[in-house]
């Protein structure tokens, strides 16, 4: 079961220049929506931030084609098109013509470019992806497109996920305006930083200029997306998309120093690392939400370090899992991080409230009780103080339970 508090938001906004539509094509799975649609006012603008696993599937090279003719030709893309059940990654040339079908059958449908269409996959690697369903769906998704539909969506485009990951908020910036944003992800395992398994797309009613937008799309992955490990793999496929349609409005904020972009940089944060934190809260057989906070590093670089180290380990995730306060495993992880400015003798760790490890050694006041009352916790914070500086960072990590071994051995059954 998922951890914590991971109900949708009673109120979910719509966004103005978004349309959604979903059906069920047939993909892979029988009987449930896999096929989704957005589509997106001529004025919208779009930034993406795509896997660095360099054994990308097609539709992840055909996103970053289509972003780059669409710069060159000052346009921009009107389509998002997403399908689950089959990632379409290790298909070759094959599946690079069977995503490019597809863009081409929903740019004519909608009378657009075939490179205004950006296409998303999710879902088992090396099968060869069931065009024609998704191709034969395209006519029952758009003729659903909604701007309510932003739930069914999130349902839509899960695999192992047994929650819909959805976020929505609307904050009031200067002069009394009111924008929106919703957005929704999908992820559970093969989960990893540089993205994780997952897709996501949030957008908003703000008027955010494209080169703005892409800068904030990537300073945000960066504090969200890629602060999230559930078990150090990297897919092949991850994508974030960060709309702005910018509907009814007279101006623009194309930089750092407009009035509205603080609050709204400020809420656009507050979603994305609610959806990534969802994606943790969902980690396939997850029965411990854990943060880990690194802070007196010399520098980020050493903190990310060390907190990634604590959070892939196998032995410290199963130790959590287990509520085994074998707190040797943390610090043996912090020493092998590989954090180029660390020095043993000035790392400490709590968990929770609890010292465990204070300059190098036990502390004085722990004891194993303690330790394993935290460690039953169904949400636990690691703080490691590495004793050097003021730099900090944060991860967010799960368990490592049982049920993982059993959800990934019958993925495809």
């Amino acid at each position: 079961m998922p951890v914590g508090n991971i109900a949708p938001p009673s109120t979910i906004h719509a966004i103005k220049g978004v349309k959604i539509g979903i059906t069920a094509a047939g993909v892979r799975y029988k009987n449930r929506d896999d096929l989704v649609v957005f589509e997106l006012s001529p004025t919208a603008a779009v930034a993406c931030v795509t896997t660095s696993n360099q054994c990308c599937a097609a539709p992840v090279l055909l996103v970053r084609e289509h972003l780059a003719q669409l710069a060159a030709n000052n346009s921009s893309p009107r389509y998002l098109l997403i399908n689950t059940g089959n990632a379409n990654a290790a298909t070759g040339d094959e599946g690079h013509k069977r995503a490019l079908q597809t863009c081409q059958a929903l740019a004519d449908k909608g009378a657009v470019e075939s490179t205004q269409v950006l296409p998303f996959s999710t879902g088992v690697i090396g099968e060869t992806i069931n065009s024609e369903a998704i191709i034969t769906g395209l006519d029952k998704c758009l003729a659903a497109l909604g701007a309510d539909n932003w739930l069914a969506a999130a349902n839509a485009i899960r695999t192992t996920d047994t929650i819909p990951k959805l976020d929505s908020q609307q904050v009031q910036v200067a002069d009394g305006i009111t924008y929106h944003i919703t957005g929704i992800s999908k992820g559970a395992g093969m989960i990893r930083p540089n993205m994780a398994t997952m897709l996501g797309f949030v957008a908003t009613d703000a008027p955010i200029a494209q080169p703005l937008l892409q800068q904030i799309l990537v300073e945000l992955t960066n504090q969200s997306f890629n602060r999230i490990t559930i078990d150090g793999d990297t897919s092949t496929n991850d994508c974030c998309v960060l709309i702005a349609t910018g509907e009814d409005s007279s101006h623009v904020i194309d930089s750092e120093q407009h009035p509205h972009y603080a609050a709204i940089y400020e809420a656009l944060k507050q979603v994305f690392l609610r959806l990534a934190t969802l994606i943790v809260r969902d980690g396939e057989g997850a029965t411990k939400f854990i943060t880990v906070k690194v802070t007196g590093g010399k520098t980020t670089e050493d903190c990310c370090d060390v907190a990634y180290a604590v959070a892939h380990s196998p032995l410290v995730k199963t130790a959590f899992f287990a509520s085994d306060p074998n707190w040797g495993r943390i610090v043996a992880a912090v020493g092998y991080s590989g954090a180029k400015n660390l020095d043993a003798n000035l790392v400490s760790v709590k968990l929770d409230d609890v010292a465990i490890c204070t300059r190098g050694q036990l502390d004085n006041s722990y004891s194993e009780a303690q330790g394993q009352a935290v460690m039953s916790r169904p949400e636990i914070t690691i703080h490691i103080d590495l004793g050097m500086g003021s730099a900090t960072d944060t991860v967010y990590t799960c368990d490592l339970s049982h049920e993982y071994v059993s959800i990934n051995a019958d993925y495809r059954s």
